[in-house]
């Protein structure tokens, strides 16, 4: 086995020709901050499910066992961390495990980032977690929780579900912050030791409200940072939330200030695209999906800088 290279990245999720979402979320602002990206498509579409119509290709577990082997062949499997998003099928997120184990096996320091996507707002669907919007026509199936559960947390070291993902994997409900923080440990004792809630609602002004939990030493830190929810449905912002937080972690080894950082960057980029769907649709008409995409390469400077805009209360 080669050297691992630092700071490269093994993304195993969706793909969009059209758009960003998944690895088309993900990569760029990666490879804006330093690392090196391997991408395997889970799916491949034409545009997210958010369109009236998509088309396109759908990998299965015989697939992904293949280009694995591929790059073990010509040893060039080597990583420092893997993340994983967007999974539709069961054998698919097993064998993501097998490779997730194979690749800690030769580098027990790799470090597994895993967005658990499997839905929002009461229902297993595809979702945008910063904004708590379903994806039409997106259904995740049942039987991936079990393997989420017995199977990925046990193997992750940082875990990003939303609000509904958690309670999925946790078996209970959020309703205050303290439930939050409760759900974060039955999360850390299945074995990520960092769990961030990316979004929820509960707080009584409606605003969302972002949470972290890292164990240092057997010595817990907890974050919180809330901010207002802008009324507009984005997709691939879970995408892009656990590529930069990954990477502000791998900078800067310090959980406050990747999460300050990361919140920072989804806010910038999401104003920036609803500023812009706002002038292509003139008033009083609503964005198509089409405007709503992602305006990332466009936030390339806060990307790389994300202003200073929030902080993270210590809880």
């Amino acid at each position: 086995m080669a050297d691992i290279p630092e700071k490269s990245v093994l993304s195993i999720q969706s793909t969009v020709v059209f758009g960003y979402v998944g690895n088309k979320s993900a990569t760029f602002p990666l490879q804006v901050l330093g690392f090196d990206v391997s991408t395997v498509n889970s799916v491949q579409f034409s545009n997210h499910t958010g369109y009236k119509c998509f088309k396109g290709q759908v990998l299965n577990s015989d697939d992904l066992a293949c280009l694995y082997d591929g790059l073990k062949e010509n040893k060039i499997s080597a990583f420092s961390h893997i993340l994983t998003g967007y999974i539709g099928s069961k054998s698919f997120l097993e064998k993501v495990a097998d490779i997730v184990l194979d690749l800690k096996k030769s580098n027990p320091s790799l470090l597994y980032v895993c967005d658990p996507v499997m839905g929002d707002n009461g229902k297993m669907t595809e979702s945008c977690s910063m904004c708590h919007a379903s994806v039409p026509n997106s259904y995740v199936p049942e039987e991936l929780l079990p393997v989420y559960m017995e199977k990925i947390l046990p193997i992750a070291d940082i875990v990003t579900p939303n609000q509904f993902e958690t309670e999925k994997l946790t078996g209970m409900k959020i309703n205050s912050v303290e439930d939050a923080i409760k759900a974060m440990e039955i999360l850390h004792n299945k074995g990520p030791k960092t769990v961030v809630i990316s979004s929820s609602e509960f707080a009584a002004d409606g605003a969302i409200t972002s949470l972290a939990s890292t164990v240092i030493n057997g010595r817990k830190e907890v974050y919180k940072v809330q901010f207002e929810k802008i009324p507009a449905i984005f997709v691939g912002t879970g995408d892009l939330f656990a590529a930069c937080l990954l990477a502000w972690l791998e900078k800067d080894k310090n959980l406050k200030v990747a999460f300050e950082k990361t919140i920072s960057t989804l806010q910038c980029v999401i104003k920036r695209t609803l500023d812009r769907a706002r002038v292509l649709t003139g008033d009083g008409n609503n964005p198509t999906p089409a405007q709503m995409e992602l305006r990332l390469v466009q936030s390339k400077a806060e990307i790389e800088n994300p202003p200073h805009s929030y902080t993270a209360a210590v809880l």
